[in-house]
C-alpha cells in the first residue's frame, strides 16, 4: 500500500497533529509501509526523501503556525511518480485542500482528520460571527472526501449534528514507555522547590481557549487554603503566557516549553494533572498523565471527557466552572488513597491504547475504503495509473 499524507502543520512545531503524524510515520516504516508526507517548510528544511515541503509563511494569531503555499504542479508530479492508493488529508487548510484536489482529479480515494474545534475557537476570540462561516467550510472540505475520522465519539456526534455524516472514530495512542512513572526525579523536584509539596501540573499551549482563566481562578482558591503546601507547574508556551504570569499566584513555576526526557520527568514528578481546556476534541496529554502515574483531573467535554471515568481513571468537573474544579483539587489533596486508586487505574488504562493498536485499526479503515471502491491495492494502482 502506498500513502500520501497532507498536513498543514509538522516539525518543529509540536500539537496534536504533528505528533500523531510522526508516531504514523514511524508506524508505516516499521509495517514497510510506502509514504510520502507533504506539508509546510518552517526555517529549515528536512533532509527526508519522504518528506515534501512547501513555502509558508507565519500565520497572524498564532506566529509560530504556519501559512502553507503549495505548489500544484509540484505536487502533480510528484504523485504521479509515487503513485498513491490512498491520500489522507490530517487537516482542513491549503495543504488538505491540494490532496483532496488532487484525489477528485485522479480518482483516488481521500480520508480527512477532524481534530480542531475551530468554531468553539471563535467564543474565546470573541468572533462569534465566524462560527457558522466555519462548519460551512467543515461541511465543504469533509463531506468531500470518501470518510472523515475523528479521535472521540463526542467529536464523531459533533459532526453529525452539522451534516457531516460519513465518519469513523480514528483515536489516539500513547508511548507508555516515554511516558512512564520511572521517570519521577527527586533532584527535579528539589531544582523545582517542590520536594515537600502537592505538586500541580498542566502541560499543553498556554493560550485562551484552554481555559487557563478558569485554572488561575481555581488555583488561587487553593493556593489561599493550602500556602506553600501546594504548587502549580506550567509547561508549554503559547500567545496566553504573559497574562498567565500576571494572573497565577508569583510562586506559580513557568518551565516554558519541553520535550523529549525533560518533559517525561516533567511528568512524573509532579502529583496532580490538570486539564481544564473544554475544547479539546481528544486530549493527548491527559493520556501522556496517566501513563506517567498522575491522578487526573479534566473538564467534563470533549475528548477529555470521554477519556476519563470519573473516580475511576480521574476526576471530571463542569466546564468553566471553577467552583466544581477546587472540589476535584481539594478532595485529591486530602484523599491520598483516592489519589493513589486514581493513579492506578488511569497507568492501567493508558497501557492499553498503544499506537500500534490505533494505527492497525486504521490500516483496516483504509483496505475498506478501497475494497468499497471495488479494488485491491495492486488493481487500484493498476487502475488509477495505468493511462497517465
Amino acid at each position: 500500500m502506498k500513502i500520501a499524507l497532507f498536513a498543514d502543520t509538522y516539525l518543529p512545531q509540536i500539537n496534536g497533529v504533528t505528533n500523531t503524524l510522526n508516531k504514523l510515520i514511524q508506524y508505516y516504516d516499521s509495517m514497510g509501509i510506502q509514504y510520502k508526507i507533504f506539508v509546510p517548510k518552517y526555517n529549515t528544511e528536512i533532509p527526508d526523501e519522504n518528506i515534501e515541503q512547501f513555502y509558508s509563511v507565519r500565520f497572524f494569531l498564532y506566529p509560530e503556525s504556519r501559512v502553507a503555499f503549495p505548489n500544484s504542479f509540484r505536487i502533480s508530479s510528484l504523485l504521479s511518480d509515487f503513485r498513491p492508493d490512498i491520500i489522507h488529508n490530517m487537516t482542513e487548510f491549503n495543504m488538505g485542500i491540494s490532496g483532496l484536489n488532487y484525489g477528485k482529479k485522479h480518482g483516488i480515494p481521500t480520508v480527512s482528520n477532524y481534530t480542531t474545534n475551530f468554531s468553539q475557537y471563535a467564543d474565546y476570540y470573541k468572533v462569534n460571527f465566524l462560527k457558522q462561516p466555519i462548519w460551512n467550510y467543515m461541511k465543504w472540505f469533509h463531506t468531500q472526501n470518501d470518510m472523515t475520522l475523528c479521535p472521540s465519539v463526542v467529536a464523531q456526534k459533533l459532526l453529525y449534528n452539522h451534516g457531516i455524516y460519513n465518519t469513523r472514530l480514528f483515536s489516539r495512542g500513547i508511548d507508555y514507555k516515554k511516558f512512564h512513572p520511572m521517570y519521577r526525579s527527586n533532584q527535579l523536584r528539589e531544582q523545582l522547590g517542590i520536594s515537600d509539596k502537592i505538586a500541580f501540573l498542566y502541560v499543553g499551549r498556554v493560550s485562551y481557549e484552554k481555559d487557563l482563566d478558569i485554572l488561575s481562578e481555581s488555583y488561587q482558591d487553593i493556593h489561599r487554603k493550602y500556602g506553600t503546601k501546594v504548587a502549580m507547574i506550567i509547561t508549554g508556551d503559547g500567545p496566553y503566557l504573559e497574562k498567565c504570569k500576571e494572573m497565577f499566584p508569583k510562586d506559580t513555576i513557568f518551565t516554558g516549553f519541553k520535550k523529549g526526557k525533560e518533559l517525561s520527568e516533567i511528568y512524573a514528578s509532579c502529583d496532580i494533572f490538570i486539564c481544564p481546556s473544554s475544547t479539546e476534541t481528544f486530549g493527548n496529554v491527559v493520556l501522556e498523565a496517566m501513563a506517567s502515574g498522575l491522578p487526573v483531573i479534566g473538564a467534563n467535554a470533549g475528548g477529555v471527557g470521554e477519556i476519563i471515568q470519573h473516580e475511576i481513571t480521574g476526576l471530571k468537573f463542569s466546564p468553566r466552572d471553577p467552583e466544581k474544579l477546587v472540589q476535584c483539587m481539594d478532595n485529591l489533596i486530602e484523599n491520598a488513597d483516592l489519589r493513589n486508586r486514581l493513579k492506578k487505574n488511569g497507568r492501567k488504562f493508558s497501557v492499553n491504547r498503544s499506537w500500534d493498536k490505533i494505527f492497525n485499526g486504521l490500516i483496516n479503515t483504509y483496505h475498506e475504503i478501497l475494497e468499497q471502491k471495488g479494488v485491491n491495492d495492486e488493481t487500484y494502482q493498476k487502475s488509477c495509473f495505468s493511462n497517465r
